[in-house]
């Protein structure tokens, strides 16, 4: 693999890691849903880019489904449920922007030195690329405990995923059944999150997860 051919895969992979901070800085669900779609779509491109220097055509079926589900279905899906919903304004976090950002590089350098650390006769790229997946996915988790609303914590578990994604096709790649199954699985997931997160607005009228908090603390009383 030449120079130029790394240096890309590096970028893209990057990008995605700091995608995922501009999500971490997020504070209001249109914003936060434009910048999950640019985070896929930089997955699409960088699952694409393995796929043309792995000489892996089967990695370009998981970027057709990334570009058709992540980038443009799943988002126009969301922000149409949020304007049905009524809930387009801030998202309410747990501790403030600040912290949370601090805690998102920390999440970083840790899944930086680890995965360096214990894949040191990994092929380079595939190791380096397996940390930018880690820190993906730490980011992710860290978007989902951070915010109260329950649609962003949708959002986070869709970045989380990317970075799964990411994972697979830096090592190589995963069986296209593999890759399928996944999509699928992910799409079901959507659907029953989608149909949860309405049953909540109409028992709660709110999608602030506080609500369910309080609502189990009564029926303990």
């Amino acid at each position: 693999m030449n120079g130029l051919s790394f240096d890309i895969a590096h970028l893209l992979a990057g990008g995605l890691v700091v995608v995922s901070m501009m999500m971490l800085y997020q504070d209001r669900l249109y914003a936060l849903l434009n910048v999950f779609a640019l985070h896929s779509l930089l997955l699409t491109l960088s699952v694409a880019w393995q796929a043309l220097i792995q000489d892996a055509p089967h990695l370009y079926v998981t970027a057709a489904i990334a570009l058709l589900f992540k980038v443009i279905v799943i988002p126009m899906v969301l922000h149409r449920m949020i304007r049905q919903l009524g809930i387009h304004r801030e998202i309410e976090t747990v501790v403030g922007i600040g912290p949370t950002m601090l805690a998102g590089i920390c999440l970083v350098a840790l899944a930086m030195v680890v995965m360096l650390r214990v894949t040191p006769q990994a092929n380079p790229l595939a190791r380096e690329d397996l940390a930018f997946a880690l820190s993906v996915l730490l980011l992710g988790l860290l978007v989902m405990v951070t915010r109260r609303n329950a649609v962003s914590q949708v959002v986070g578990f869709m970045s989380l995923e990317n970075g799964l994604v990411l994972a697979a096709t830096g090592a190589r790649g995963m069986p296209l059944v593999v890759e399928i199954s996944v999509a699928f699985s992910i799409l079901v997931a959507f659907i029953v999150i989608g149909v949860f997160l309405f049953r909540i607005r109409e028992r709660f009228d709110t999608v602030d997860v506080r609500a369910l908090d309080d609502f189990k603390g009564r029926r303990r009383k």
